[in-house]
């Protein structure tokens, strides 16, 4: 690693300071991301502002929506009964990320803030039409994603939680790799506010609704809605784990696993 300051918040107030008072601050959570790319010398932050310890951002809280603190584990979330009785597939969509390690570090804001085209919770924020809170305002889910590893997060903004409404169904499929278990395809298949909604991780720079596969559904869920759909593979991801073609393919049979789930 290069030299850095590490700087512990006890604040979100203290830690945006922090982080605009620094030459290049960044913020750190679970550290499943950061930590990684600093030991790679593929960073070199000025600071390192520690938010592991605000308590006020952890936790689930579940009513007429389901809002879950930036820093809940992946573990808590696929444990939460709360969670599991309001939206099932984000408890599964939970449990099949990384490893027990991962799933006991990594937090819900992490993963949505570090925007990996690979990550499962991305399907999820734009599937099930979730909003993203900050400490400055509230970002909906279908403008989050922006580029590879990019989101519409502005400069030492702090995601707060991320709040989904609860759907009438919804279920995750995913087609992992075998040794990280980030999602090669992952498609979230949910039914919001009467309309079907299909958030696809995976496949391209980052999160995104496929609108063939929303159209094919929108008459009803049934996976012969399915047959002879295809989606387009122009700015898919190609690499050794599979080709754009490949993932293109998987893209419609995850849908098609995931619509089966839910019938």
């Amino acid at each position: 690693m290069y030299q850095f300051n590490y700087r512990k918040a006890s604040s979100v107030e203290q830690a945006a300071d922090l982080q605009a008072s620094a030459e290049d601050g960044v913020y750190l959570a679970g550290g499943m991301t950061l930590i990684p790319t600093l030991k790679q010398r593929l960073a070199a932050p000025s600071d390192v502002i520690d938010v592991g310890g605000l308590d006020g951002l952890r936790g689930v809280d579940v009513g007429a929506t389901v809002r879950i603190g930036a820093l809940t584990t992946h573990a808590e979330v696929a444990a939460s009964a709360e969670v599991r009785g309001a939206i099932p597939a984000l408890s599964d969509l939970a449990e099949g990320i990384g490893d027990a390690h991962v799933r006991n570090r990594g937090t819900i804001g992490g993963s949505v803030a570090n925007s990996d085209p690979a990550a499962d919770y991305p399907a999820a924020v734009v599937g099930l039409a979730a909003t993203v809170h900050t400490n400055r305002r509230s970002i909906a889910g279908d403008d989050f994603f922006t580029d590879l590893f990019e989101t519409a997060l502005e400069e030492g903004e702090i995601i707060t939680s991320v709040e989904f409404p609860v759907p009438a169904r919804a279920a995750y499929a995913k087609f992992p790799n075998p040794a990280s278990r980030y999602a090669i395809v992952g498609v979230m298949v949910a039914e919001v506010d009467g309309a079907v909604r299909v958030g696809v991780t995976g496949a391209g720079r980052c999160a995104f609704r496929s609108v063939e596969l929303e159209a094919a559904l929108a008459g009803g869920l049934s996976v012969a809605a399915l047959d002879g759909v295809s989606v387009p593979s122009g700015d898919f991801n190609s690499d050794l784990h599979a080709s754009a073609e490949y993932r293109a393919h998987l893209v419609v049979v995850m849908a098609r696993r995931a619509v089966k789930e839910l019938a």
